[in-house]
C-alpha cells in the first residue's frame, strides 16, 4: 500500500512585510489665505552692449539709489551725473570687493530709506563668486583647485550655481521690504536650440549656461526676475550688406528672435533718450 504523501509547509511572508507601517494619526494643518503684499519691490535685470548706458539708466531709477559699483563705473561716470544733476540721488556702497562682503552687504542693515539697489554687474558678482568657490570648495579627492575646470566635467558650473544662489535670496529679501533691485548684465549672443528648426543666434545676458541647461544661472536669472530687458543700438541694413546706423537706442521687454526678454508690466519696445524717468514709470507700473 502507497504511504500518503507528506504535505509540505510553505511559510508566507507576513502581509506587510518591507512595507512601513502608516504614520500616527497628526492634526491636519489648516490652510492659510492672506493679502497680496502690492509694495513689494521689483526685480528687473538690464542687458546690454558696453556703452549703451545701463549704469546711466540704473541710478535714475527711484531714489535713493544704493549702488554697488563691482566694475567701478562711477569714477569716470560720476562727473557726467554731476552735470545731470542727479549726483544726490545715487549712494554708493563702500566696502564689496568679494563675494562674502557681497552676500554679507546685502544682508546687513541700515537699508530704511533706500528704494532702489543696484548691482552692477551681475557678470563680474558671477567672477567674484567662481573666485570663492576656488577658494572654498575642495576637490573630491581633496586639496584646492586653480581653475574650474580641474573639478571635473560640469563640477565647477555646478559649484558656481549652488554658492550663486543665497545672491538671489539676499535680493528677495530686499523686494519684499518694498526695494525694486536692478541687476546690471553684459550681454553676449548665444547659438538658441530651436525645437521648431533650426537653431539661431541670439543675444543674451552673459552669465553661465551650459549647453545642457543644467547649472544655468542665466536661465536661472530669467526665471527670477520680474523684468529682463535688453537694450540695443538701432541699426539697420544698407544694398551692401553693411549696418548703418545714427546711435538711437531701444529697450526691448519681451523675447523677440533675436533677444532673450520677458517683462510683467511692458509689452513694447521704448526708446532710451532722455527719458529716463518715462522708462521706470512704464517697469514698474505707475
Amino acid at each position: 500500500m502507497a504511504s500518503a504523501p507528506i504535505p509540505l509547509k510553505v511559510s508566507l511572508p507576513p502581509a506587510n512585510r518591507g512595507i512601513p507601517p502608516p504614520p500616527a494619526q497628526t492634526t491636519v494643518k489648516q490652510v492659510t489665505f492672506g493679502s497680496v503684499k502690492t509694495t513689494a519691490g521689483h526685480r528687473i535685470a538690464i542687458y546690454a552692449p558696453g556703452g549703451w548706458g545701463k549704469t546711466s539708466l540704473a541710478v535714475r531709477a527711484p531714489g535713493p539709489v544704493a549702488m554697488i559699483d563691482l566694475d567701478d563705473s562711477l569714477p569716470v561716470l560720476w562727473p557726467q551725473f554731476e552735470a545731470l544733476g542727479i549726483t544726490d540721488n545715487i549712494k554708493p556702497v563702500a566696502g564689496v570687493v568679494t563675494w562674502i562682503d557681497l552676500l554679507s552687504t546685502l544682508n546687513a542693515s541700515g537699508w530704511d530709506g533706500i528704494k532702489t539697489v543696484v548691482i552692477d554687474t551681475l557678470t563680474k558678482a558671477e567672477e567674484l563668486c567662481a573666485a570663492e568657490v576656488l577658494r572654498s570648495v575642495p576637490h573630491e579627492k581633496g586639496g584646492r583647485v586653480e581653475h574650474i575646470e580641474d573639478y571635473g566635467f560640469g563640477k565647477g558650473f555646478s559649484h558656481i550655481y549652488d554658492t550663486f544662489l543665497p545672491l538671489l535670496a539676499a535680493v528677495d529679501r530686499h523686494c519684499r521690504e518694498g526695494r525694486n533691485v536692478v541687476l546690471i548684465c553684459h550681454e553676449c549672443s548665444a547659438t538658441f536650440p530651436n525645437p521648431m528648426g533650426q537653431d539661431y543666434l541670439r543675444y543674451e545676458p552673459r552669465l553661465q549656461s551650459p549647453n545642457s541647461g543644467k547649472a544655468s544661472l542665466r536661465l536661472r536669472v530669467r526665471e527670477f526676475v520680474d523684468h529682463l530687458l535688453f537694450g540695443a543700438y538701432d541699426i539697420a541694413i544698407d544694398k551692401d550688406g553693411k549696418g548703418i546706423g545714427n546711435g538711437s537706442r531701444t529697450l526691448y521687454p519681451r523675447e523677440m528672435p533675436y533677444c532673450m526678454a520677458k517683462s510683467r508690466t511692458m509689452s513694447e519696445p521704448m526708446s532710451y533718450n532722455d527719458n529716463a524717468e518715462e522708462i521706470w514709470s512704464r517697469i514698474l507700473g505707475k
